[in-house]
């Protein structure tokens, strides 16, 4: 399916953190769910140090990115949002869905930006928000604890009921960065998941990372690992995550400042399925408008 977007909307207030719709490495078990969050952007380190020739990765849910940004939003119906920035600190935005395939819905959003300044485009700390009409939340807290670390906490609840929370610490060396987050641990009941990301730039254009997956529950627990290997050309990303859940490739492609197209294949072990999509953005800027 296609969809067109207008190109000029209003301008939200600087954020440290990335988009959402980036598809991460991890792993989750049966019966396990993680709260969807947003992860955390590449920083811009303030202060006259000179760049490194090896350069940081950027993240390990980062890696497929760049290709997912191609795709469109999958929906059917119709969907209005309104952002509005209140300040240069704080916007607000309301979203109104309407679809005979799916329930129709509203839901508000609100973002808080700090007054800490990291990079010409990062700020920080970043609180987002938002809730529909059921009273379902979905919450995050991003803040810049030192020059290389740091932290997030996020949340989720589910008609007033409390179901997911994660918590994650991120170190940015030079040309590395290392992350741990702990989901929904229960000391009482025994029960949580760990995850650990590594990525390493060996050259400008080539990185190599790892993912290890623990997971506890009574009666059941494992641990998932998977590599994973990034290549960046002029115009292009090549991406390879391999496991022992599956594999992802992904590959993006920026033709000109018009056209971006992306390609994604996974292949599951556990359902026994693979899939490809192929996926493409046209803008022009002259009419203001964007095509996916």
């Amino acid at each position: 399916m296609g969809s067109v977007l207008a190109a000029t909307s209003p301008n939200p207030p600087a954020s440290g953190t990335g988009s959402s719709q980036g598809g991460p490495g991890l792993t989750v078990p049966p019966g396990f769910t993680m709260p969807s969050v947003s992860s955390l952007g590449t920083g811009t380190q303030a202060g006259t140090e000179a760049e490194p020739s090896v350069p940081n990765p950027g993240t390990f849910e980062e890696c497929h990115r760049k290709c997912k940004e191609v795709f469109p939003l999958q929906m059917e119906g119709v969907r209005l949002v309104v952002n509005k920035g209140l300040s240069n600190h704080f916007q607000v935005s309301h979203t109104v869905t309407l679809s005979t395939m799916a329930e129709s819905g509203y839901r508000f959003a609100a973002t808080y930006v700090g007054s800490k300044q990291i990079g010409p485009a990062e700020s920080f700390p970043v609180i987002v928000g938002d809730m529909d009409n059921t009273g379902s939340l979905n919450a995050q807290l991003i803040h810049q604890l030192t020059t290389h670390i740091r932290s997030k906490v996020a949340l989720q609840t589910q008609q007033h009921k409390f179901v997911n929370w994660q918590c994650d610490a991120e170190y940015r060396g030079e040309d590395f960065t290392a992350a741990v987050t702990i989901g929904n641990p229960d000391v009482l009941v025994g029960s949580g998941i760990l995850v650990a990301h590594y990525l390493q730039s060996l050259t400008p254009a080539l990185a190599l990372g790892g993912e290890l997956v623990y997971h506890r529950r009574p009666g059941e627990e494992g641990t998932v690992t998977s590599f994973v290997g990034r290549y960046t050309g002029s115009n292009y990303v090549a991406t390879l995550t391999v496991g022992g859940a599956g594999a992802h490739a992904s590959y993006y492609h920026k033709a000109n400042d018009q056209l971006q197209v992306g390609v994604e294949f996974e292949a599951s072990t556990r359902m026994q399925e693979t899939s490809m999509t192929f996926g493409y953005q046209v803008d022009l800027p002259k009419a203001n408008l964007q095509f996916k």
